[in-house]
């Protein structure tokens, strides 16, 4: 599939602000795995969970905030709306306090409480949404809420919005190029408004049109692995394009979590469970390659808004 990329949106941003430190994350090799991996494959995660929001979200939801900014669809005095599991949801409240927004987000009332917390301890104002219909039904309510006041919010709508993307096209995908030096074989990681996979691999495959990329997916609708959707049961974010899937592995709630653990107490790496599902995916690629290889996957967050679970 042809895709017109679009420039990326572009605005000063203030030195030694919380919005210039997002970003230039880690790249760190993952040796839990080496015993599962045949000589000359290594798996490597980029620790997204180091941004100062604590996680991935953190770039889409500033690359967002600044193109509506740009557009002139974001003013001064406007309240950020959005449907989150919670992590673009923090991401926007820390750069809403940090430029003068405020913020309310549209979450499942089962999300976990540290992150409500989190997002309360910034001034976020939130509605709950019911449980049975997870972001989905964020994602509706949401949109009502805009439609019923436009005039008072920006609604950034990251399922369908192109800056999500573009946020890891312009940097996530050339960071992990330079940090691998350019061997990266393999791109590995869980889909939920699927920024983060579409930026990446679309980058990458201009630098490298062989990589293989791999989506992960819990395996069922009803799952214990918060920020990732079940697509074929979901409603499918807008920014997706199935084109750039190479393979789609679906990773269990229970593998998920016992990753989780193992990162924790062998890496010394408190992330969350879609990290441990990312991971436990990337080993699954890594033991069925018999030739050299460089796999990378992603560290979505830390594992503090998690220990309510």
């Amino acid at each position: 599939m042809q895709v017109d990329v679009l420039e990326a949106p572009r605005k000063a941003i203030e030195p030694g602000t919380v919005e210039a430190n997002i970003g230039n994350t880690p790249l760190l090799k993952l040796r839990l795995l080496d015993a599962e991996l045949r000589e000359g494959v290594q798996v490597f995660a980029k620790a997204e969970h180091l941004n100062p929001g604590g996680s991935v979200k953190d770039r889409a939801a500033l690359s967002m905030i600044i193109e509506g900014e740009r557009s002139g669809k974001l003013k001064p005095g406007m309240t950020i709306l959005d449907a989150t599991s919670g992590n673009t949801g923090i991401a926007y409240a820390m750069i809403g306090a940090s430029r003068g927004y405020t913020v309310k987000v549209c979450l499942p009332k089962n999300a976990s409480l540290p992150r409500k917390r989190i997002l309360r301890s910034y001034g976020v104002e939130i509605v709950e949404t019911d449980p049975m219909l997870l972001t989905d039904g964020s994602q509706l309510v949401a949109r009502e809420i805009f439609t019923n006041d436009p005039d008072k919010y920006f609604y950034p709508d990251q399922y369908n919005n192109d800056a999500n993307w573009l946020a890891h096209y312009d940097t996530t995908a050339n960071e992990i190029w330079e940090q691998t030096g350019g061997r990266i074989t393999h791109f590995v990681t869980g889909l939920g408004t699927t920024g983060t996979f579409v930026g990446v691999v679309r980058r990458l495959r201009e630098l490298n049109p062989k990589l293989k990329a791999v989506a992960v997916q819990p395996e069922s609708p009803l799952n214990g692995i918060e920020g990732l959707k079940h697509l074929a049961t979901a409603i499918v974010p807008g920014i997706y394009d199935a084109s750039l899937v190479a393979e789609t592995l679906e990773v269990t709630t229970e593998d998920a979590l016992l990753m989780t653990g193992k990162l924790a107490r062998e890496e010394g790496l408190l992330v969350g469970p879609s990290s441990g599902a990312n991971v436990f995916a990337a080993g699954l690629v890594g033991s069925s390659l018999r030739e050299p290889a460089v796999v990378v996957t992603v560290l979505c967050d830390g594992g503090e808004r998690y220990l309510s679970d």
